[in-house]
């Protein structure tokens, strides 16, 4: 009789419109694995949301599910469980459900809540009839745990086809709601061979119980919290018969809240891939970056991800175009899904990473130095980058300050030069750290100071706009920073957390050697974070040294004609700001120029940054070597948005030049 009832109509898990589902990409997902030959006894689906991952590879390897949402725990279960159900009893059920007369009944909560919103007010009736109704059978022990999932699932499928909604439960729509029926159907249920675990856990906490051949991370990309998008049928799971609140008509969901969802979804991402024990990490999580509306802002960053994983072991990255469902607001229809695959490394860890496509994980464009250099060249690098040689064995980046240039330039081997001892701790302490536990060192200072966290926690927190910035706020605070670096100069992490918050980012030094910059307007914020990691990322993956000695030496490092030196001096014509405690004179110049001449007559290529005419006044002592030596003086185009002579420089015909000997 129920066949004939049903027809061959049956429920499939993958039959559901959800945030971030991966229905689409299960075949990509299965090429990745097939390509790299993976074998696997054991899958974990720590982030499963529909299940449809997981039930790719059920008939073909034991299967961990987990989600941290009641809903999506029912409904594994009813699909992946191994207790025994009867199915035709469950469909005569089913039938009962789908005839009922709900003039029969009187109201209930949910059509008290419901009528008129998601549903109209007689499928809102029967929802609430049908909720009660298997409810109060697993209570009399009419159906065991797996029947009542059994029915669960059911009816939250049939419910979510018929809802007022664009798939999720953000809101529902303000229009005259058309008469649906809400029909129940059986579930397409399958048996495996293999075993299946279930869990409702943080996925945090649930990789440090488990282990399987392959962890499958699907996280949660940007602010919009799955319990917000899928409240009402976790309100039908849990059937507590809450209170609800807003337009909305939405439970408190607060526990149920994930930190891949807030901005220290980077810090909760590095201890899930630091805990989890696996032959293979396998990662999906698309490119939506900075584009779209602002909450589908990917919450991890590329560099965060690759440092994590690379922690763990070889990397490999695979991409395709996919276009997700999304709640509706954003217009980005171009998206790469990619997938990260990691083979664990159970010796050595290693930091090899292999790119599938063409693709840059950290950033286009060239990479901007965290350190604010007055003068600094990261604008000027387009310029300036393509008059460089095309090959080079070393590259010198001497006076190189916050190593913008040195950073970028490729060569074989790069070695910045940098007489101040501490900026060289400062790029060391960036490269040689681990940017989580970097991070999380400048957070426990701003805690531990007081300083504001405008990233976390946004100006209005601290009753400040963006345009006054948080210099008021922070003063005190960065006064006692300041006291304390300058007592214990050793503490390189502090002079960092300093300059984050110092004016305009940048270095300055006193008489006596104390750093002296007042606080300044902006924070440890998202563009900083974002130079940081991409710093870090790259003084990683090149071959680069960053050393403290003098300009004289350069003579004695042993350049070749195969090396390149670039050279971006103090300017005679305008004082940095980081050089005020010995200057930069007449002498220092003359005595740089000889050094040069030396290397041109040993054919070595150079490169000299400098400005030649200045408020009316032009280095002559600059023009006349570089006329005598028959140098090419390319002139760039110039802006310095932090330079000592921006204000002027409009009114003043100020002329950026590369002194080139090739």
């Amino acid at each position: 009789m129920n066949g004939a009832y049903f027809g061959n109509n049956a429920i499939a898990i993958s039959q559901r419109r959800y945030l971030g589902s991966k229905t689409k990409l299960l075949n990509f997902i299965g090429d990745v694995l097939q390509k790299e030959k993976i074998e696997f006894e054991s899958f974990a689906d720590i982030f499963a949301g529909t299940g449809a991952v997981a039930n790719h590879f059920y008939d073909n390897s034991q299967i961990i599910v987990n989600d941290i949402l009641e809903s999506n725990n029912y409904i594994y279960r009813a699909f992946f469980g191994k207790d025994d159900i009867r199915e035709e009893r469950l469909k005569d059920r089913l039938k009962f459900y789908n005839d009922l007369d709900i003039n029969k009944y009187g109201k209930n909560y949910f059509s008290e809540n419901f009528s008129n919103t998601y549903f109209d007010a007689k499928n809102a009736k029967k929802i609430g009839i049908i909720r009660d109704d298997i409810e109060k059978l697993f209570e009399e022990k009419i159906i065991t745990n797996r029947e009542k999932a059994y029915l669960l699932t059911s009816l939250m499928y049939a419910f979510d086809k018929i809802a007022n909604t664009v798939g999720h439960y953000d809101a529902y729509r303000k229009v005259e709601i058309q008469d649906k029926r809400l029909l129940l159907l059986p579930l397409s249920i399958r048996n495996s061979k293999y075993k299946s675990e279930i869990y409702k856990n943080d996925a945090n906490e649930l990789v440090r119980k488990i282990q399987a051949d392959i962890v499958y991370i699907d996280p949660p990309y940007n602010s919009r919290q799955y319990c917000d998008a899928y409240h009402l049928l976790e309100n039908v799971a849990v059937w507590k018969k809450e209170q609800v609140y807003g337009t909305a008509k939405k439970i408190n969901r607060s526990h149920l809240k994930s930190r891949y969802n807030m901005k220290t979804a980077g810090i909760a991402f590095c201890d899930l891939i630091n805990n989890i024990k696996a032959k293979y990490i396998l990662l999906s999580y698309n490119d939506m970056g900075t584009s779209g509306n602002v909450r589908s802002q990917s919450r991890v960053s590329d560099h965060e991800i690759l440092s994590a994983l690379k922690r763990k072991g070889e990397v490999k990255i695979f991409e395709t175009n996919f276009k997700q469902f999304t709640t509706g607001k954003s217009n980005k229809n171009d998206l790469k899904e990619r997938i990260f695959l990691c083979k664990v490394n159970t010796g050595i860890r290693t930091k090899r990473t292999v790119v599938s496509s063409k693709y840059n994980p950290v950033q286009t464009g060239f990479v901007k130095s965290p350190l604010n250099y007055t003068g600094g060249k990261h604008k000027l690098l387009p310029q300036i980058a393509k008059l460089f040689p095309k090959e080079i064995d070393t590259f010198y980046d001497v006076f190189s300050g916050g190593a913008n240039v040195g950073i970028n330039a490729n060569a074989n081997k790069i070695i910045c030069i940098e007489k101040n001892p501490y900026v060289v701790s400062l790029l060391k302490l960036i490269q040689k750290s681990n940017f989580e536990d970097m991070h999380q060192r400048i957070i426990n200072i701003i805690d531990m100071f007081g300083l504001s966290q405008s990233y976390i926690k946004g100006y209005d927190s601290y009753k400040v706009n963006s345009s006054d910035g948080l210099g008021q706020f922070n003063k005190e605070a960065f006064l006692s920073l300041r006291d304390e670096f300058n007592k214990n100069k050793t503490r390189i992490d502090l002079l960092l957390t300093l300059i984050l918050y110092s004016f305009n980012n940048q270095i300055r030094f006193n008489s006596i050697g104390n750093f002296n910059l007042p606080v300044g307007k902006r924070d440890y914020n998202g563009n900083s974070r974002k130079n940081i990691a991409a710093f870090n990322q790259l003084a990683n993956e090149k071959k680069i040294i960053f050393k403290n000695c003098d300009f004289r030496e350069i003579l004695e490092l042993g350049i070749t004609q195969k090396d390149f030196v670039y050279l971006d001096p103090p300017y005679l014509l305008g004082l940095a700001s980081y050089n005020e405690l010995n200057g930069w004179n007449e002498k220092d110049e003359i005595k740089l120029y000889s050094a040069l001449s030396k290397l041109n007559k040993k054919n070595v290529r150079f490169a000299l940054s400098n400005v030649l005419e200045h408020k009316g006044a032009t280095n002559e002592i600059m023009k006349n070597w570089a006329e005598r030596e028959n140098f090419k003086i390319n002139k760039l185009i110039y802006n310095y948005k932090n330079s000592n002579y921006h204000s002027t420089a409009k009114n003043n015909n100020t002329v950026e030049v590369l002194i080139t000997n090739y």
